[in-house]
């Protein structure tokens, strides 16, 4: 029997500028055994999720995974473009943590109600890869508020953030400043995915970076590691 899966979230699982953990999850099962469906938006935010569940609920899935606040963690962060993106994502209020709940809890409580689904929140993964740094922080804290309403709402919390936080510890990565991603870093990584043909994870190698193309989005080792927790979590209990 085919197991159904809804992947929400945002860039990460757009998958333009990060390795694709919905191709990684497919290639894991026999032909047949998952069907995925990708509901990611570049550069949203919680809120912004919450406001497209209808796509997600008119043909209810299996499985649903929720990858997202990795926008609102940036939010929160000094040198993020604010008001860009306020005027971008039409933002109601400035992002902070506790709307940020408040959204996340908003998004869960619509699932559960009108699917009979089984979710899974996945908390964070690691901006930048200095675990001191308030980049890294900020993802610990918003994996916190994840847990705690996935705890609040019985449903599955799949560790990504731990997971990715060994990860980093194992491996004992460069020392690189976090820097928020401009346009033109974006840009500039499409065009030497898109033009010059070179993979992410070269990219990535060559940035000094993990996990991570731009220490936000994620390379083959960081996208493996979103399948791991999904797969751990979800499909080995599925039916």
């Amino acid at each position: 029997m085919t197991t159904r899966i809804a992947c929400l979230g945002d860039s990460l699982t757009r998958a333009q500028f990060s390795v694709d953990y919905l191709d990684l999850l497919r290639r894991r099962h026999p032909p047949g055994d998952v069907q995925l469906a990708r509901f990611g938006v570049n550069g949203d935010f919680a809120y912004n999720l919450l406001q497209r569940l209808d796509a997600v609920v008119t043909n209810p899935p299996d499985v649903i995974t929720v990858l997202i606040g990795t926008n609102d963690a940036r939010a929160s962060l000094a040198g993020y473009p604010l008001e860009q993106a306020i005027k971008r994502k039409q933002l109601p209020e400035r992002p902070s943590a506790g709307w940020f709940q408040q959204c996340l809890g908003a998004v869960v409580a619509r699932l559960r109600a009108e699917t009979d689904a089984t979710i899974g929140l996945l908390s964070l993964p690691v901006l930048g890869q200095q675990l001191d740094t308030a980049a890294a922080q900020a993802t610990q804290a918003y994996s916190r508020i994840i847990a705690e309403v996935a705890a609040a709402n019985e449903v599955s919390y799949l560790p990504l953030h731990e997971r990715q936080i060994e990860e980093l510890r194992r491996t004992d990565p460069p020392l690189i400043s976090y820097r928020e991603v401009t346009p033109a870093a974006v840009v500039g990584v499409l065009i030497q995915h898109a033009v010059l043909r070179r993979s992410l994870d070269t990219i990535s190698r060559r940035r000094g970076l993990v996990l991570t193309t731009d220490q936000i989005h994620q390379n083959s080792r960081g996208a493996t590691l979103v399948a791991d927790v999904i797969d751990d979590g979800l499909l080995t209990q599925s039916p």
